[in-house]
């Protein structure tokens, strides 16, 4: 069991997660960082976690998923009594102020269009870092 809890990167853009997992190791991140690389393998933690498995910190949701979109991964996510509570911030690179909407409809914490640049990426990832591991109060799921 680790000390921190994780940090559930849902992307399934390869060169993404790389440069997700780049950024983080770059600020000396000490949650580790799990990935679901599509909609349907960010949902399969749900029963995992209802198993006792401990809720991650944040999850990071792309909404360009296969399978099963990010805005149906966020609709359940927000649906369920237990789960509603986990901080979720969409990182995605659509813009488009209807997804942004949908997004804030579904109950999404945060929405950040993703940076290109390595740097302005690490400076995301600082961001997230220090606000929803650090600074943001946590509620205990614990029973």
């Amino acid at each position: 069991m680790n000390a921190q809890p994780a940090i559930l990167l849902v992307e399934d853009n390869p060169m993404d997660v790389d440069l997700a997992l780049r950024a983080f190791r770059k600020r000396r991140l000490t949650n580790p960082v799990e990935v679901a690389r599509d909609g349907e393998e960010a949902l399969a933690w749900m029963p995992r976690w209802e198993a006792g498995e401990t809720l991650p910190a944040v999850i990071l949701l792309d909404l360009k998923l296969p399978r099963v979109d990010g805005l149906e991964v966020l609709r359940q996510l927000k649906a369920h009594p237990r789960f509603r509570s986990i901080p979720i911030v969409v990182l995605t690179t659509s813009a488009e102020s209807q997804d942004v909407t949908r997004a804030y409809e579904l109950g999404v914490n945060s929405y950040i269009v993703k940076p290109v640049d390595f740097d302005k990426f690490v400076e995301v990832a600082s961001q997230i870092e220090i606000y929803w591991t650090v600074i943001n109060a946590r509620v205990s799921h614990e029973s």
